[in-house]
This record gives C-alpha cells, structure tokens and sequence, in this order.
C-alpha cells in the first residue's frame, strides 16, 4: 500500500485520518467520486494481488491496528499520526483465499449490524409520521391548534452555572454533572460524565434536576447533522442527583403538561430549523438567548390526542431500546470475530 494524498483518487481506495481521531477508517465508494483530500488525511490503495482491499479495510479497523496507531501518534493537545509510519507498518497477511473467508465472514456479520440499524431507523420514521399525521407540522401550525409560549407552560427556565476552577472541582464519584456533550437528541450520553462533590451542587441548587426536567443545549454548532445547538432531552434520574453545567437549559414544565409530547416537539427537524432562525452569534458558535427559548412556541392539541402519541410513543421507544440493545451485542459480537479473525483462530491455513 502506499500514501497517495497527491493523486487522484478512485473506487475502493481506503482513506485514514491522521489527526485527531487517528486511525479511523473508510472505504471510497464509486458514489463519493470525484474527491479531493487533505493533509490530514491518507490514501492507501493495494498495488499487490495478493492482498483483498476489504481484507486490509478491516485489519485497518480492529483493535490491534488502533493500538498500534495510538503507540505510534505523537503530540499532546492533537495526536499526529505519520505516512512513514503507514508506508512501514507490518500487516498480518494470511494467504489470498483465506483473506477472502475472513472477508465473507465478516461482511455477513456487518450486514446484520447495517440492518439493525436501519430496522431502528425506520422505527424513528414511523413515529415521526404518526407524529405529523396526528398534529401536523409544529412550528407551522397547518391545524390551528391552540399555541402557548414556552415560558407560560413552564414552573423554571434556567441555564446552569460553571463552577469557579472548572474541571479542576471535578470528583471521581458524586453528583452528576451535565454538559452539553451528554445532552443528545432525546438521551443523555453518560460515557465522558463528569461529578461534582455535594457542596458545589448545594451551592448550584437552583439548577438542581427534577425528575422529567428538560435539557437543552444552549450553545454550539448549527451546520451539522448532529449539531451540538438546541438539542434536547429529558432527564429521568432521581430528583436533586445531577446538575448543570452553564451550557445547558433546564426546562421545568408543569405538571398538567405532557413532558414526553413538548420534548418530541423541540427535538422535530422543524423545530431544529426554528432554532436555526432565531439564535444568535457567529458562525462556528451561536447560542440561544433566554428569551428567546422563553418564547418558543409549543402547540397544545386536545390533552387526549396528547396522551395517545405519548402512549404510541412510549411503546416504540421500548422496541427501539430492545433493539439497540440487540445492536450493541452484535456489535460486541462483530469486535470479537474481528480479533479472532487477526489472530488466526477463524480459519486454519
């Protein structure tokens, strides 16, 4: 294989990040043609007929080669990873045909994984239709439903604070602290969490969750499919066991609202799109003012419509949770086929 960033580019070449997140792969389909690179990136194409390109694509992506990558990447505040490391790293490289049943192997297994993904994709898809079926667009508001100002629905609206010190008054166990990288579309990620110990929290108390409060994320990027601006979610822990970070809004509606109904709204592409218009800042990074998150307007069907899409909704949501779970075993499934694939414990030569 050798590094290419200065040629043309073609069908099957595989394309690696050599900064940031260095190591990661992925294949050139004929679809993403014509491309161009950068200097953080490299192309390795096959130019021997005794290595399979999927073959290498995977090796490239299983655990052993992300070792190698991290023990080789130099830097501090940005890992770096060399071409002269690429040109010169040993490949395990059983014969042709034996590539090509780990391959078969492997491609069946990713197969299932692809459809899991999509099987919870559609299930996305068909609450969302029920959703518009039933109410319509939200932010248009086609059906005249009544509309009520967020702020007139809510018992609080408050960002949360960054306390003095920064992550220097982080803990290894206590009170759950929430920034804006674990609120999501309609989940909380915990994986990167940071806690904070019972005397920072006491001082925060104004901002101390409630079960079934809303977050939002008050500032980020707007230009990305996952953009870090105006995602929201609901907190479901135990009352007065996390907080907030400054990054973040919480949402206190009140009791007679349906929380799982207005979450669905703010987290609708339409509503992303509303938020797009009236958030302020420059390009990379805006934010969204407390007025004007105040204001947002939130259409109040027939309490009795609203109960049966959270019903409907509630009931998707569990087939989408067994269904992710199913995916993160397959996925486990898959890294343990991997590394047996490259230890040569799949097939005997």
């Amino acid at each position: 294989m050798e590094d290419l960033k200065r040629y043309e580019l073609f069908e099957n070449d595989i394309l690696m990040s050599l900064t940031g997140n260095v190591g990661r792969v992925g294949i050139l389909r004929k679809s993403m043609l014509p491309a161009a690179l950068n200097q953080r990136v490299a192309c390795l194409r096959i130019k021997n007929k005794a290595v399979d390109f999927k073959f290498l694509y995977y090796y490239l992506n299983s655990d052993q080669f992300e070792n190698l990558c991290i023990e080789n990447s130099k830097g501090i505040a940005q890992k770096n990873l060399s071409t002269v490391f690429l040109k010169n790293v040993l490949i395990p490289l059983p014969a042709l045909e034996t590539q090509k049943k780990i391959v078969e192997v492997l491609d069946k297994a990713q197969e299932l994984i692809d459809l899991r993904k999509k099987q919870i994709e559609l299930l996305d898809e068909l609450i969302q239709s029920i959703f518009y079926d039933m109410f319509g667009d939200p932010v248009t508001n086609p059906k005249g439903w009544d509309v009520r100002k967020l702020k007139d629905i809510s018992t609080k609206i408050i960002n949360g604070t960054t306390p003095k010190g920064g992550k220097q008054v982080y803990v290894e166990d206590g009170i759950v602290f929430l920034r804006s990288q674990n609120v999501w579309k309609n989940r909380l990620l915990l994986d990167d969490v940071a806690y904070i110990d019972n005397e920072t929290h006491t001082k925060m108390a104004k901002s101390s969750l409630k079960y079934k409060d809303i977050l939002m994320t008050k500032t980020g990027r707007i230009n990305t499919e996952n953009s870090s601006l105006g995602r929201a979610a609901m907190f479901l822990g135990e009352d007065d066991s996390a907080n907030i970070n400054g990054h973040v809004y919480l949402i206190r509606l009140q009791k007679n609202i349906i929380h799982e109904f207005v979450l669905f709204i703010l987290t609708t592409n339409e509503y992303r799109e509303y938020i797009r218009s009236v958030c302020v800042g420059g390009i990379d990074k805006r934010q969204i003012n407390k007025e004007h998150l105040q204001n947002f307007p939130i259409i109040l069907p027939p309490i009795e419509l609203q109960n049966q899409f959270a019903e409907m909704l509630q009931k998707i949501e569990e087939q989408k949770q067994l269904m992710q779970q199913s995916l993160i075993e397959m996925e486990n499934n898959f890294n343990c086929l991997v590394q047996r694939a490259f230890k040569g414990e799949l097939f005997n030569e």
